[in-house]
């Protein structure tokens, strides 16, 4: 009896066994064909091909029209397993495309146990094929079944300047796609740096779908449901920017072999007209083609040229002499002095027993005067004005208040223009001197920081901050965020940011002073080189102090002197005074944009300048 029950045991067990099985296998079979949609996606692609294609980046043009990045073709070359003849001749078919039988061996042979792959959806085979190698393999591609060409746009760039500017192209990384929603895959490109990266939601444009069916063995037979279901991909918003691609051109002509920045800006509207840093690269160098990552690798590290650097925004350099217009400005809104305020230079400031020097120049009788021949002594003893206007023993008061002004102009803050990585300069406040000297509570008082008055010391500015404080002035007093962007395509819209006028609060009657003075400077003070006979420019220079090597070379103007049209800085490390370089550099860009040409009695200074080589005297 006992031995009957153990087997009719076993029996249950056993039913029980093949129950739980039938059951697992009901389980995962519901998974499959109502849960997970991965074979069923599978099943179906095999059918039914989703097709991508892709749309025309928008075009980028200068203010005037001219076509600076325009869509040049590239192919990606396609695979479906299945359709490959097994006695194609691989060797002609590597030769076509300029690669090795280890190369299309490593690409044919995908993992199609995985589910990324199949034998029967086409697979990226190779990508980015030149224009010229498509052309050569087309006439060939009917003996290669199993093969189709992709086409994609890359940008090209008909002149070669403005790389900072126009900014690059690169392929996607997974963060990307992950938190794209969908509108980017791996391969896709996407704006990276510059104004690509900025206006890339206006410039990408909108895929286009197309369903295509397909045999077993993977060829095309036609439209899925007659096309019902695809879609037409839409071409990007062409952009117009501000550049005058010319005075670009030039800029970066006069900059070669060079390290520094030139910005210059429209002063009624705060559009950039050119915005050069150098050195700099060719941006076709960038461009998405077989040998972009060789290209990148070489240019990243050029760690003593640092051409990716854009100076003219990212670079923070004192501002020497040119700072003097805004320490004129505050001391008459304060009425610390007045336009007509003399004081005597014996060619040096004294003090403590110590003296600061000043080169000769006439008797400052005037603040016009002191500006025409940036006289040192008159504005250490300005700066000291500002900061004491509380008391010699309150220091922080007077530096507050002269800051707030500072901000108001723009200074120690980005300006916000439309392109990444513009950096805020410096304006030192009392904390960060409490910091630097720390010793005692009230250790600094205005002379220890009287040197701020002449632009150097703490005090920091990037060149777009310079352009931007020249235009200011231009403008008696308010300025536009300085951007990049004119319109997109037919529409006159803009940024609602960049219409915003921005006050700094400086009577309007203060401004005609400074002017006076830098227009002088340029007629017969330290900027004369800059004298363009027939414009009426204002401008001044600075000399930037370098503790490590050569001094650098400043010089910020405007022109002409009523109703400006254009404000520019210019900033040339290692050139060692303001006249010597920056000065007649920026001169030539004036002349350039209000003229459109350089007459022949300056070309040799164009000459000269543009031949100078700097860049040995880089540290």
């Amino acid at each position: 009896m006992a031995i009957k029950d153990h087997f009719r045991d076993r029996q249950f067990v056993i039913r029980g066994i093949f129950i739980l099985a039938i059951a697992l296998l009901l389980v995962k079979a519901m998974q499959l064909q109502l849960i997970d949609s991965t074979y069923q996606d599978r099943a179906r692609t095999t059918a039914i091909e989703k097709v991508v294609d892709y749309p025309s980046r928008g075009l980028i043009f200068d203010r005037s029209g001219k076509l600076v990045v325009n869509n040049n073709a590239i192919y990606d070359l396609m695979c479906t397993y299945n359709r490959v003849d097994a006695q194609m001749d691989t060797t002609y078919f590597c030769e076509l495309l300029g690669i090795t039988k280890a190369y299309f061996d490593q690409n044919i042979n995908k993992n199609f146990r995985s589910v990324r792959y199949s034998k029967s959806v086409p697979f990226l085979f190779m990508s980015k094929i030149s224009g010229e190698t498509y052309a050569r393999f087309q006439e060939a591609m009917y003996e290669f079944p199993g093969f189709e060409i992709q086409l994609r746009n890359v940008r090209g760039y008909p002149y070669r300047n403005s790389a900072h500017v126009l900014g690059y192209m690169s392929e996607v990384n997974p963060q990307q796609v992950s938190t794209s929603g969908g509108v980017y895959k791996n391969g896709d490109f996407i704006g990276s740096s510059g104004i690509e990266l900025t206006y890339e939601n206006d410039l990408r444009g909108e895929k286009g779908i197309r369903y295509v069916l397909k045999d077993n063995l993977g060829r095309p037979v036609g439209a899925y449901r007659e096309g019902e279901q695809d879609t037409t991909a839409s071409s990007g918003n062409d952009l117009i920017s501000s550049l005058d691609i010319d005075l670009q051109t030039l800029g970066e002509r006069l900059m070669k072999n060079k390290s520094g920045s030139i910005v210059a800006i429209e002063p009624a509207t705060g559009e950039i007209l050119s915005l050069i840093s150098s050195p700099s690269y060719d941006p076709n160098l960038l461009t998405i083609n077989r040998i972009r990552g060789e290209a990148f690798t070489q240019l990243q590290r050029d760690t003593l040229n640092k051409p990716f650097f854009n100076r003219g925004i990212m670079a923070k350099y004192p501002p020497g002499s040119i700072f003097k217009t805004v320490v004129s400005l505050v001391a008459m809104q304060e009425d610390l002095i007045q336009p007509s305020t003399g004081m005597t230079c014996n060619g040096a400031y004294y003090y403590g027993g110590s003296s600061w020097g000043c080169h000769a120049h006439t008797r400052p009788n005037n603040l016009a005067v002191a500006l025409e021949h940036s006289c040192n002594t008159y504005y250490f003893t300005t700066l000291r004005k500002i900061i004491d206007q509380y008391g010699f023993y309150e220091p922080h008061k007077g530096l507050e208040n002269f800051n707030q002004y500072l901000t108001r102009f723009g200074l120690g803050q980005p300006l916000g223009i439309d392109i990444p990585d513009e950096g805020a300069g410096n304006i030192p406040t009392p904390a960060y001197y409490d910091r630097l000297y720390p010793r005692v509570e009230g250790s600094w008082k205005s002379p220890t920081i009287m040197s701020i008055g002449i632009g150097q010391g703490e005090i920091e500015m990037t060149t777009v901050q310079m352009a931007n404080l020249s235009a200011i002035i231009a403008n008696k007093g308010w300025y536009y965020t300085p951007h990049l962007i004119k319109a997109h395509g037919d529409r006159k819209e803009i940024p609602d940011r960049f219409r915003v006028r921005k006050e700094v609060n400086i009577d309007e009657q203060y401004f005609e002073p400074v002017i006076e003075g830098m227009e002088r400077a340029v007629k017969s003070g330290t900027g004369n080189i800059a004298f363009v006979p027939g414009l009426s420019i204002c401008g001044k220079t600075g000399t930037s102090q370098n503790p490590h090597g050569k001094d650098h070379s400043v010089f910020f103007a405007f022109a002409p002197r009523d109703n400006p049209k254009i404000a520019v800085a210019v900033y040339v490390e290692h050139g060692v005074w303001g006249a010597r370089y920056a000065a007649p550099i920026s001169s030539l860009i004036i002349e350039q944009y209000l003229t459109g040409t350089i007459r022949d009695s300056r070309m040799p200074l164009l000459e000269r300048m543009e031949g100078q080589n700097l860049l040995a005297l880089a540290d």
